[in-house]
């Protein structure tokens, strides 16, 4: 049994993100798995030496341009704990509205992004067609298409109109539908099944063990999300994670496809109860963060954790971030064992992976 060792990155076509992968193969399978990061050096948890707490959200926001308003939201409410300070009804609301754009944004672009993986460039561009309307939305409800720059400690800094909401839901009812009319290609299509089914399988059991989070451990059955801790305003808008069972690389797909119509409808049930008040509680005066204390909240890939510490200084003592793909990567090296070499694109892709994110 004659053994090739084949490197994978940390540049790839299919993969605009710098990871390694050292690949053992045997007649074209893979045996094993060895990957290697830290091509990147950010330094954004150090500027937490340098930036004061309300300077860091900007940082914050900086750790993935994709998810930037989801990671500002998990800092700020963990600076708002330290602070204890808690955001108006409102801005809860707002943030969650604004947070399920991002979602869906973010899980359009990836499933273009695993269609182009098998080839399939025409679907490719359908579904980031459609994304545009998403980042539409964003433009015009924030002023900016991907880092929004919306959340303050205390609340977010910009209001929504009745007429905005109005035409958001119109836009939202159009992506839902053009979505709808992929489905039946994205999903029950020979070719894409034929690259998809029985590809990465990752069982129930592995999933848990070895810590997948996200779509990636919800595609294996783990019915677990975040939002289910009912943060923010998730415990007033009867959320429920989408679960497939399949535990392949279809199956990761379908859930983020599935995702897409949730964050929908979480949108419209958020603005349906979207109260009036004040958009931020005044901090101004207050003891700047004291103690410390861990945050999670679900991000598209997975669940985000931020570790904030202080010590009632204008700067905080400490910013640790764990993004899902950290979590992930030890289910992908359980993934690829057994697949063909021309499938490990795809299976690497269907755990979104954001290398430059893990690398803070």
């Amino acid at each position: 049994m004659r053994k090739t060792v084949i490197p994978f990155g940390p540049q790839h076509p299919v993969l605009p993100e710098p990871i390694h992968l050292k690949l053992t193969v045997v007649d074209e399978r893979i045996v094993e798995a060895i990957p290697n990061l830290g091509y990147v050096h950010r330094g954004l948890e150090q500027l937490a030496d340098i930036r004061d707490f309300h300077q860091m959200i900007q940082v914050v926001e900086r750790v993935c341009g994709i998810c930037s308003m989801i990671h500002a939201h998990c800092y700020c409410m963990g600076v708002e704990e330290l602070m204890a300070v808690e955001a108006p009804p409102r801005a809860q609301y707002l943030r969650v509205i604004w947070s399920e754009v991002h979602r869906i944004q973010s899980h359009l672009l990836w499933l273009g992004l695993f269609a182009d993986s098998f080839g399939f460039e025409s679907l490719f561009m359908q579904f980031w067609r459609i994304r545009e309307n998403i980042m539409d939305i964003s433009e015009a409800t924030t002023g900016n298409r991907v880092i929004v720059s919306v959340n303050v400690i205390g609340g977010v800094r910009r209001d929504l109109a009745p007429e905005q909401l109005r035409w958001m839901l119109g836009q939202l009812e159009r992506v839902e539908d053009e979505v709808k009319r992929l489905e039946a290609t994205l999903m029950e299509d020979y070719t894409v099944k034929k690259r998809t089914v029985g590809k990465g399988v990752l069982t129930r059991a592995q999933a848990y063990e070895l810590g997948a989070v996200g779509p990636t451990s919800r595609g294996s059955g783990v019915a677990q999300d975040a939002r289910q801790t009912g943060y923010a305003v998730y415990g007033e808008l009867y959320f429920e994670p989408v679960v497939e069972a399949g535990g392949d690389c279809h199956a990761r797909a379908r859930v983020r496809f599935r995702e897409v119509f949730a964050s929908i409808e979480l949108i419209r049930r958020a603005i349906g109860k979207l109260p009036a008040g004040e958009l931020r509680t005044k901090v101004k005066g207050a003891k700047p963060p004291c103690g410390e204390t861990a945050v999670r909240v679900e991000q598209p890939r997975g669940e985000l954790l931020y570790y904030l510490k202080g010590a009632g200084e204008k700067n905080l003592e400490r910013v640790r971030i764990r993004t899902p793909t950290f979590a992930n990567i030890p289910p992908l090296l359980a993934m690829l064992p057994g697949v063909y070499l021309s499938d490990v694109p795809v299976v690497a892709l269907s755990i979104d992976p954001c290398i430059s994110c893990t690398e803070r």
